[in-house]
């Protein structure tokens, strides 16, 4: 499964809403092509819900997808909701999911990592130190990350990201914060997700 597998693009749409989201197809197991496909419907309906899908004041909503890696093994992707239902202006939400495509196992933040690595201690030191370098603008001194904080796989990284107005204003949109894997080599498991995608 090194190669990289099948997506489809499926629509959702009315007079008020264009959603486009990813199907995987034409996997060898068809119950890990329907794990991995019940889990990406599963997110984007808890988001199209929270983002006012049912909400009469619904003026607009947009969603679209993005496939961050999608090889070795491994599909990270990122979903995007922005909706309007009045107000100064929209609001957009982003939830990104990494399967195993072996498996159809949804990776988990803590699965990267060693079991007792202080993986969030480690990461939060590399952001912190990113916040001052890029002189990002913080709604509150930041601390450390959460335990199951969003993330997704991308170019021999792992990007761990920002809900709008979790740390930052609204106007700085979502601060993301690449790490390499190199960087972070001595907490990874060997034959874990981000060991599959260091860089030979």
């Amino acid at each position: 499964m090194d190669l990289p597998i099948l997506i489809k693009t499926k629509y959702i749409q009315s007079p008020k809403v264009n959603v486009s989201y990813p199907i995987v197809t034409k996997l060898p197991h068809p119950q890990i092509e329907k794990k991995i496909n019940n889990e990406i419907i599963s997110t984007l309906n808890k988001m199209l819900i929270e983002q006012g899908y049912y909400n009469e004041n619904l003026v607009e909503m947009i969603g679209h997808y993005e496939v961050k890696t999608n090889e070795r093994g491994i599909l990270s992707l990122t979903l995007l909701v922005y909706s309007y239902t009045g107000g100064a202006h929209g609001l957009t939400i982003i939830q990104s999911l990494t399967f195993d495509v072996e498996t159809g196992k949804l990776v988990e933040l803590k699965d990267l990592f060693e079991p007792n690595s202080q993986y969030v201690k480690i990461l939060s030191e590399i952001i912190e130190k990113k916040i001052v370098e890029w002189e990002v603008p913080v709604l509150e001194e930041f601390k450390e990350i959460r335990m199951d904080q969003d993330f997704y796989l991308a170019d021999h990284s792992i990007v761990i990201y920002f809900q709008v107005y979790e740390l930052t204003p609204y106007v700085y949109g979502f601060p993301y914060f690449p790490i390499a894997i190199k960087d972070i080599e001595e907490i990874i498991p060997v034959g874990g997700p981000l060991d599959k995608l260091l860089p030979f």
